[in-house]
């Protein structure tokens, strides 16, 4: 499985690392924490020395009850990131973690290879179009609601059979609009209960029907340091954990606050592979 980051071929039928740096003040496990230049090209250079494959930027929030963030204010947080970055490591493959049209325009003029969406187009009925005209691999993740309303809307009748109706639907509006590279992502922790995100888990393996790679997101969520009776910081085990049944079941990308644990993991299950 192939995407086109910006003319670069990216082999998906080995397993990716995407290092998440959210330049929020309000991020559930790292909000606030690279508030100048010099801290976030550090951070950066940790996750691409350990061997990130992605770096998805994110600007706006979208933990339970997130606070509004405006287009301007997003752009603003996100561009000057953008180039920071790619000034300091021109050959990093950016990724950004937004719902919005324009600011997904934005971020491509600035160097952006990936728009990730949580919405998969539901929040802007311009965003698919926009990714249609950009060209650029598109990551549709399955939610209901807004990050805001969400946390009320885990009510499904057969949740995995739900969302695979709804992936079809959204890669068929994606096909239409010329979207060529398409990447899914369950949602863990959208939407979801946590014994939601565990029977999703179990079987990840059945998204596999729509052909397309997934992305698995689960770092230090909840559904890991609820159970445990832990909180962000102590679930680092827990995420490594799930991030090899991820892989064993499917998942192309995992996305996470913590680099060097994943590559170890993508090593090891490579060997499985072999």
């Amino acid at each position: 499985m192939l995407i086109n980051c910006q003319g670069k071929l990216i082999d998906l039928a080995t397993p990716k690392v995407m290092g998440i740096l959210n330049v929020t003040p309000n991020s559930f496990y790292d909000g606030g924490k690279y508030k100048n230049e010099s801290e976030i090209v550090k951070q950066v250079e940790t996750m691409l020395v350990d061997g990130a494959d992605f770096i998805d930027v994110g600007a706006y929030s979208s933990k339970p009850n997130a606070e509004f963030v405006s287009e301007e204010e997003e752009i603003a947080r996100l561009i000057p990131v953008l180039k920071l970055v790619l000034k300091e490591f021109p050959t990093t493959l950016l990724s950004v973690d937004t719902f919005r049209s324009e600011v997904a325009k934005a971020a491509v003029k600035s160097g952006a290879s990936i728009i990730n969406d949580i919405s998969a187009g539901s929040l802007d009925d311009k965003m698919m179009e926009t990714i249609g005209k950009l060209q650029v691999p598109y990551i549709m993740m399955h939610m209901k609601g807004t990050p805001q309303t969400m946390t009320q809307l885990t009510q499904y009748d057969d949740i995995v059979k739900e969302m695979l109706f709804y992936f079809s639907e959204k890669v068929a509006l994606a096909r239409s609009f010329g979207i060529n590279d398409l990447i899914i992502d369950p949602g863990f922790g959208f939407a979801k209960t946590v014994e939601q995100n565990f029977e999703i888990m179990q079987k990840l393996e059945l998204f596999k029907v729509l052909e397309l790679p997934i992305l698995a997101g689960v770092s230090r969520k909840s559904m890991i340091y609820k159970p445990l009776d832990l909180t962000p910081e102590k679930a680092l085990n827990g995420t490594t954990a799930l991030n090899m049944i991820a892989l064993t079941k499917g998942a192309s990308i995992l996305r996470v606050h913590d680099v060097k644990e994943a590559v170890e993991c993508v090593k090891l299950f490579s060997l499985m592979s072999l």
